[in-house]
């Protein structure tokens, strides 16, 4: 067991965590995230090799091979059918890798022995919870984005108007605290995942909400870290890969496996993020118990 679990961490400690479970522990975690992500990616091989896209290579029209390369990656109604697939059905499956991986870590976090299949069947018993927590917040996501376009649309449309400088900085001042208002508000929220998992409340935004008090501009470092780590890792490997086979099967599969790896870290860093503040609200509250009890006394 790493104490580092049971205990506060620091910003850079909880990212030191992350890749150190992410290692000792990569044939659970990978083989967790490989359950529910590989049979979707596989389906989506299929059909475009189904579709008459070469499985090597693939190269579109052009003189030059750069030309091929790059024409090769026109959209398709084999691709768009396949993202489609994959878009949908990783809603209802992948939340489930990431919850028997907070259920991993959280055991890891206890000494508790634990199987691959025994978190998997806990992730599955809280599924409802999970699913129905999850669509609320992409229904909020997708509300709080609506009206942010809303609003910065009627800004810029008035700086417009006003032809001035001033109204055009002003617009982009106010859109940019917009956009990061938004950014606060999910951050803090984002954790009703957890509590679901957990069994700690559900919707479990309120629970996220008093978790998060204090934490919200680390957490938003956070995920902004991860965020750079997984676009890296899947941007460096997309290039690469794809300059030797256009856009072929085999390069769908390779990117589609990296996308498990960083799915896993990414799965992982969120444990370890949750616990941290689980652990941190967990002492604040002993500690307001021991000074009421004080006071009592």
């Amino acid at each position: 067991m790493d104490e580092r679990l049971n205990r506060p961490k620091g910003f850079g400690e909880i990212l030191d965590l992350t890749f150190s479970l992410s290692k000792n522990k990569l044939r659970d975690f990978f083989f967790i995230s490989l359950i529910f992500m590989g049979p979707i990616y596989l389906i989506q091989a299929l059909i475009s090799l189904a579709s008459g896209v070469s499985f090597f290579r693939e190269f579109g029209v052009g003189e030059a091979w750069h030309e091929k390369i790059i024409s090769s990656f026109d959209g398709t109604e084999s691709v768009s059918l396949g993202t489609t697939l994959v878009g949908i059905t990783s809603f209802f499956l992948f939340p489930v890798a990431s919850a028997a991986t907070l259920l991993v870590v959280n055991r890891i976090r206890k000494n508790e022995a634990y199987t691959i299949i025994s978190a998997i069947k806990q992730a599955f018993s809280r599924y409802g919870p999970i699913i129905g927590s999850s669509i609320l917040f992409s229904l909020i996501t997708i509300g709080l984005i609506f009206v942010s376009v809303m609003i910065v649309i009627f800004i810029f449309i008035a700086a417009a108007a006003s032809s001035s400088t001033i109204g055009v900085v002003l617009g982009i001042t106010l859109s940019l605290t917009i956009a990061i208002g938004i950014a606060y508000l999910l951050t803090r929220w984002s954790f009703y995942f957890g509590s679901a998992v957990l069994g700690e409340g559900s919707p479990g935004f309120t629970r996220s909400w008093k978790l998060t008090r204090n934490r919200g501009w680390p957490l938003i470092g956070l995920y902004i870290i991860f965020s750079l780590i997984i676009g890296v890792i899947n941007v460096t490997i997309e290039f690469t890969f794809g300059m030797f086979l256009g856009n072929s099967v085999l390069l769908s599969m390779i990117i589609s496996l990296a996308s498990i790896f960083t799915t896993m870290i990414f799965s992982v860093g969120y444990a370890v993020m949750y616990l941290d503040l689980k652990v941190r609200h967990d002492a604040d509250d002993l500690k307001e118990m021991i000074e009421d009890y004080n006071v009592v006394q």
